[in-house]
């Protein structure tokens, strides 16, 4: 219960963060462009990517790493961990699983967000 208590309360605070600051960027900037969301991306990618170094550079507890990397940057973005898993596969030189995980994840997000959007407009 104490992993599944610290996951819930990063992911709350990362979750509030995510909103926080996507909102605070998307009204500095007059564009269609989500910028906020972007940018939430990018900052999860580079906090996870810190996270990880640390768990390799001083052996980051167990807890820790759920907490930072599961908890606050999973409710921060999930878009950070599609990003570690995919340099992970890279870096094992699995070449083909993270080409595939790249170009199977976005087509059939994108389509499984239209279906679910356009299943809705059936009834």
């Amino acid at each position: 219960m104490r992993i599944i208590a610290l996951i819930g309360i990063g992911s709350f605070i990362g979750g509030v963060f995510r909103y926080l600051l996507s909102q605070l960027i998307q009204t500095k900037f007059l564009s269609a462009f989500p910028f906020g969301t972007f940018t939430v991306n990018i900052l999860g990618c580079l906090v996870i990517g810190i996270v990880f170094g640390l768990t390799e550079k001083i052996n980051l507890s167990l807890e820790w790493r759920l907490f930072l990397a599961t908890g606050i940057c999973g409710g921060f973005t999930t878009f950070s961990a599609f990003s570690l898993e995919t340099i992970t596969l890279f870096r094992d030189g699995q070449f083909l699983y993270a080409s595939g995980y790249i170009a199977l994840s976005i087509l059939l997000g994108l389509l499984a967000v239209y279906l679910g959007m356009t299943v809705l407009k059936l009834f």
